[in-house]
């Protein structure tokens, strides 16, 4: 199957995408009448199907916005150099790619058995950080999905005690790169029908890729096995982080607990948690033909 992308993305598989990146966007602001966005792109499925929706809404949406295509080529072994820049340039899309070879970094800091991935993702974000100033955009587009938050949270609870997923949207660290994640309620299983569908040119990171055992690998077959037998439920537990109820929780920075305390007693709220009326807000923001 040849790897050029179509004229016309495939429409069943490309729908449910359009409309949870219509949602998002619009929840959290992410995309404003002339941005300049960038889109990082990795290689994997997540980012090339974040470019493709960002292009689609680029060309239905009512505001204006540019967008620039940036790839950071890590100095991984036997890295394929060609194949972003063939494929970006069959788009007609602005693109750069940065040289940084932060494997080698890596590797020399990295204890045997110890995960890369802090580390290089430290590396990386500075780099695509000070790129993005130098680009001149206003955006930094981020592929993390559904699974990514979820993922993120429970890592969070279960290594970290702390109640923390991803922001849809952040001002970065240096205060000067506003960070957007607009496949935030996107199933994963979603995207990866669209990337079969569109037969990208996947690159598989050797880096991170090539560790089975990693911790959020666990998390993300335990949320998998979670869907599998009670479909709707990783979605529930994404809409909860929207749905916050601080004096229920334990946080006393949060809320005074010595002072008024509490109102009500009901832990827990007995109500229907169909999907209905979430897909329903989707569709009346997506962008389609």
């Amino acid at each position: 199957m040849s790897h050029l992308p179509s004229t016309h993305p495939p429409a069943d598989p490309f729908r449910p995408i359009v409309r949870g990146a219509a949602q998002a966007i619009a929840d959290f602001a992410m995309i404003e009448n002339g941005d300049r966005v960038m889109v990082c792109l990795s290689g994997g499925k997540d980012s090339y199907t974040l470019l493709d929706v960002l292009l689609h809404f680029q060309r239905r949406a009512p505001i204006g916005f540019e967008l620039v295509a940036v790839n950071l080529d890590q100095g991984q072994p036997g890295f394929p150099k060609h194949v972003l820049p063939a494929y970006l340039g069959t788009l007609g899309v602005e693109f750069s790619i940065l040289e940084r070879d932060t494997y080698s970094t890596v590797q020399a800091r990295t204890r045997p058995g110890q995960t890369t991935c802090t580390l290089c993702s430290r590396l990386r974000r500075g780099h695509l950080y000070a790129h993005a100033r130098r680009l001149g955009v206003s955006k930094i587009a981020l592929g993390h999905h559904r699974e990514d938050i979820l993922e993120t949270l429970f890592m969070n609870m279960f290594f970290g005690a702390r109640l923390k997923a991803m922001a849809p949207r952040l001002t970065s660290d240096d205060g000067s790169n506003v960070v957007i994640r607009p496949l935030a309620y996107v199933a994963e299983a979603e995207i990866q029908r669209y990337a079969d569908a569109r037969a990208f040119p996947i690159i598989p990171c050797t880096l991170c890729g090539s560790q089975p055992n990693l911790q959020r690998v666990v998390v993300g077959e335990m949320l998998s096995s979670w869907e599998r037998e009670h479909p709707g439920r990783l979605n529930n537990i994404l809409r909860s982080l929207g749905r916050v109820t601080p004096s229920h929780l334990l946080d006393r920075e949060l809320y005074d607990f010595a002072g008024s305390g509490p109102d009500g007693d009901t832990a827990f709220d007995s109500e229907d948690f169909a999907e209905r009326e979430f897909l329903v807000g989707l569709q009346e923001l997506a962008v389609m033909d």
